[in-house]
């Protein structure tokens, strides 16, 4: 068999895409060594050093490279590979098209070819144009760019640019990097991916495994909570480094692990304003505020600490005259929805920040409006019940359209501002479109759906479904995604939420007097946090501060939850307070008067159970 060869420095070396022969003494920098032959190594181990080869050669080892490539006896890529790649890079578009047609024989797939040659093509006409040879540039996309009959209207978008005569315009019209180094470089990278790695290897690839290796311990391990690497969940990593997406070698030299540092794991304080059961509980959307109602009439407004985790009473509204069972905050935080009790006949619009009505909403006595939801522009709201009321109204209480019909269990807008999904007393969910009266039908469960939430991007749906438990459900396939074991639910009204970082967790009351904590990807519960005394009505996570998760329940009381960390850090601050601050007490006095903000740390009293499923 005959061996290929590469002249490096003078010396003939071998450059298989493998082993060499035993026998084959090792050639470095022109010096033969009759004591050192190639390895012989397995495909895989070849593959391995091929990929540390080119991570070094990225880092500039260049001397290093052709060592190992000759001591191990492979080769980063095909010579003719090697001789386009250094055509491209150049920018010597003639030499490159003769490369490629060398290569045409090693490609999968032969209409891969004309799609290099046109991205080749492409380049040399941008230059062209950047360089104001008008004439040359009209001269290629004429005769070498549009006999390829390959991609029109790319074409037709091409032939447009011959009127930019300023190459900075040029550049911005097309968010083109210009000729040069760097434009070359990212033209090469595109081409590699249509060359079968045994070839040409793909750009940056040992930088890539690392990357989702990395993106796979994340998002996998049970307590990951922070955004210490914020890029790791960017499907798409062209033009990052890894230098980029981790930025701790220690991710790299140890499997990612957290623990419960950053996760609301503890029961930092327990509120006892309340005068009866506690039934919803809603964080605004910009984590500033904190609402919380329930059999009392009273909607509570608390400021939030997203450093300290602590909440401070800024409004009391009164003025419902039955129990509070649905909140719903405005995109921007400014107001908030009440939604009472199905024996109300109306819902009341509050300005949060001020502490002020802002609209009642009561088209009639018959009415049931027990849940509403914002659309995007904070003008208009969607809300409905069980009797078949289905409104759109805005900030005067005027009904704007209506949906006859319709027994409504739990509303929501979707991410497009434009749909309105609705679950109603026939097992299922279905789209809205109010303004242009259409609907259709996304999902069907076998059992009632009492409440559901969306993820923020719109994809996902957290279903509470009776004597079920929690269902997630992707709302783009339709298909149901996952079912969260553990909670316990009969025909209770609860409400969960996702939450976390990224969303990666969904958390829930339940009846059995505890909250649960998931991850998304997983069925059984990752937390269960013990210390309410009655069933959990409702939770909801902290949009902006995903260490902060509060509860609440039947036995009055709202539980502030938090990292074990920041308990430490709060119990040292409050001790070496003058003011007096927040005391210690027993919690587990539901009936105690109401107290203004009355707060109690739960270094030492709280329960957590992390079960180990």
């Amino acid at each position: 068999m005959q061996h290929q060869t590469e002249v490096t420095n003078g010396a003939s070396v071998p450059q298989l895409n493998g082993s060499s022969d035993g026998g084959s003494a090792v050639t470095v920098n022109g010096v033969k060594d009759e004591t050192k032959k190639a390895l012989k190594l397995d495909p895989i181990n070849r593959d391995m050093v091929r990929l540390i080869g080119q991570h070094l050669a990225n880092l500039g080892f260049q001397s290093t490279v052709e060592q190992l490539m000759a001591e191990s006896g492979c080769r980063l890529d095909h010579p003719e590979a090697r001789r386009f790649k250094s055509s491209v890079v150049e920018g010597d578009w003639q030499a490159a098209e003769a490369a490629l047609l060398e290569l045409q024989s090693m490609l999968n797939n032969t209409t891969h070819l004309t799609e290099m040659r046109f991205l080749i093509l492409e380049q040399k006409y941008m230059e062209l144009l950047e360089r104001g040879d008008d004439i040359g540039a009209l001269n290629c996309l004429r005769g070498e760019i549009s006999p390829l009959d390959h991609n029109i209207s790319r074409v037709h978008r091409l032939s447009s640019l011959i009127f930019y005569n300023n190459p900075a315009e040029l550049k911005k019209a097309t968010n083109w990097l210009g000729s040069g180094p760097e434009s070359h470089m990212a033209l090469m990278e595109r081409l590699s991916a249509y060359l079968p790695p045994s070839v040409m290897l793909p750009p940056r690839r040992l930088e890539r495994l690392v990357i989702q290796s990395v993106q796979h311990q994340v998002a996998t391990c049970e307590f990951h909570n922070t955004s210490i690497e914020p890029l790791l969940k960017v499907d798409n990593l062209e033009g990052l480094s890894l230098s980029d997406v981790v930025v701790s070698s220690s991710c790299l030299l140890t499997d990612h692990h957290c623990g419960k540092e950053h996760f609301p794991s503890t029961c930092l304080y327990t509120v006892t304003e309340h005068m009866d059961e506690v039934l919803v509980a809603a964080f605004s959307p910009n984590g500033r505020y904190l609402a919380t109602a329930g059999k009392d009439f009273s909607l509570l407004i608390w400021n939030v600490d997203n450093t300290t985790l602590k909440i401070s009473k800024r409004h009391c509204l009164d003025g419902h005259n039955f129990s509070i069972v649905f909140l719903s905050w405005s995109h921007d935080s400014t107001k908030i929805i009440a939604c009472m009790h199905e024996d109300a006949s109306e819902l009341i619009v509050w300005d949060a920040e001020r502490g002020k009505q802002v609209c009642k909403v009561s088209d009639s006595t018959s009415d049931s409006l027990t849940c509403a939801c914002w659309y995007k522009d904070n003008e208009r709201f969607v809300c409905g019940g069980l009797r078949g009321q289905f409104y759109l109204c805005n900030l005067e209480g005027a009904v704007l359209e209506r949906w006859e019909g319709v027994r409504v269990q739990s509303l929501a807008v979707h991410a497009d501002g434009k749909t309105v999904l609705a679950s109603d007393t026939h097992r299922r969910i279905r789209g809205y479109q109010l303004e242009t009266v259409q609907d259709y039908s996304i999902l069907q469960e076998d059992h009632g759906i009492m409440t559901f939430s969306l993820d923020t991007t719109g994809r996902f749906a957290l279903l509470n479904v009776t004597t079920q438990g929690l269902h997630l459900w992707d709302l783009n396939s339709r298909t149901l995604v996952r079912r969260f074991r553990g909670a316990t639910q009969k025909h209770c009204t609860i409400h969960s939420c996702f939450g976390g970082i990224n969303q990666d967790f969904i958390a829930s009351g339940s009846e059995d007097h505890k909250v649960y904590i998931w991850h998304r990807n997983q069925e059984l519960p990752v937390a269960v946090l013990s210390g309410h005394q009655l069933p959990v009505n409702c939770v909801t996570w902290n949009p902006v501060q995903p260490s902060m998760l509060v509860s609440v329940s039947d036995d009055r009381t709202i539980r502030i939850w938090g990292p074990s960390q920041t308990n430490r850090l709060n119990r040292d601050a409050d001790a070496a307070s003058t003011s007096g601050g927040l005391s210690d007490g027993d919690d587990d006095e539901p009936d105690s008067p109401r107290a203004s903000n009355f707060q109690f740390p739960h270094s030492l009293i709280s329960g957590l159970d992390i079960s180990s499923h």
